[in-house]
């Protein structure tokens, strides 16, 4: 759910993509990094005529092709398989440095947990990034403060954070990652300096939009819910569709 606005911007407003020619070589990229938030990134999908919305019922299913994880080459528009953590800002350079040899105007996103950038491969990346000035990529940090086992400033405290992608080359700034309005004038200024791959911290809510699941971590792997948590969790969204 932190995810949801990030997503929907950079579908609606920002990034260069056609859902009846998603081969387009000049088309931008967009990595989910951070593969476990694929709901919300299979939702916009579906949105853009990506895929069918009856392809959501049979999610995780032997007959359906949306993973708990999003796979290239199985689902329509996805960029890159991403689930073991930590490799798609890896991806993300690559594709940049791709993208400026063969002289095409295509730009990078990469969206990743605050959790994920515990992994020292992230760091190797940024240092790549930053050596090559990359400012065709963005790297968008889904900053909700919880990761997997608990807080992350109890975990593996990230602050100052924008202090440390600055350190690494990137042209820095942070934004409240539900604010619409917010998150397109940020991105509307990309490249953030003409030299510089970009980072922007996003500052979200683990489980926005659900007043008691937000801010908790338990609900972090949570799978199986009484009908009546089910049923609290639809008429928080608006109802059933």
């Amino acid at each position: 759910m932190s995810l949801v606005e990030i997503l929907r911007v950079l579908y609606d407003d920002i990034i260069r993509h056609d859902p009846l020619a998603p081969d387009d070589p000049a088309r931008d990229r967009c990595i989910l990094s951070k593969g476990h938030g694929c709901l919300a990134l299979y939702a916009i999908l579906v949105d853009k005529g990506y895929f069918p919305a009856e392809e959501l019922d049979r999610f995780c299913r032997v007959d359906g092709i949306l993973g708990g994880h999003p796979e290239y080459g199985k689902v329509p528009g996805v960029e890159a398989s991403t689930g073991a953590l930590g490799h798609g800002l890896s991806i993300g350079v690559g594709m940049a440095l791709a993208a400026r040899m063969q002289g095409r105007a295509s730009r990078v996103f990469v969206v990743m947990g605050d959790g994920e950038i515990n992994e020292g491969s992230v760091w190797e990346a940024a240092l790549c990034a930053g050596k090559h000035r990359l400012s065709n990529l963005c790297a968008i940090v889904d900053y909700n403060k919880i990761q997997s086992a608990g807080f992350t400033a109890e975990i593996q405290d990230l602050e100052p954070l924008l202090d440390k992608w600055q350190s690494f080359g990137f042209a820095v700034a942070d934004v409240d990652g539900h604010d619409v309005s917010a998150l397109n004038s940020t991105f509307a200024r990309l490249p953030l300096e003409a030299d510089r791959p970009t980072a922007i911290v996003c500052h979200t809510v683990k489980g926005k939009g659900i007043p008691f699941a937000e801010n908790d971590p338990k609900w972090h792997h949570h799978s199986r819910f009484d009908p009546q948590v089910l049923d609290d969790i639809y008429q928080a969204i608006g109802g059933r569709a």
